[in-house]
């Protein structure tokens, strides 16, 4: 995987998962997901884009929140969804 300095990694803070317990949207809606990703700016915890309703890149666009991680057991990345790339 190549890393790249992103600009938008400025907008990384310190967070804590709004709800661990999974996607925040498809919990509401009893939607399934296929993995978690953590939003770095506010801690909205939404699911991937192999999931049905892709609320972590709906998030991202809709609060300007470009960076997330994975939220998955052993994954250890981020992403910008603003240039599609590893951060």
């Amino acid at each position: 995987m190549t890393l790249h300095a992103d600009p938008h990694l400025a907008l990384v803070r310190p967070v804590a998962p709004r709800t661990p317990e999974g996607c925040e949207e498809c919990l509401q809606l009893g939607s399934p997901w296929v993995h978690l990703r953590l939003c770095l700016t506010c801690g909205h915890v939404g699911c991937c884009d192999s999931s049905p309703n892709r609320h972590a890149r709906r998030h991202a666009a809709a609060d300007a929140h470009p960076i997330a991680a994975s939220l998955e057991p052993g994954e250890d990345w981020r992403w910008c969804f603003v240039h599609e790339a590893f951060v």
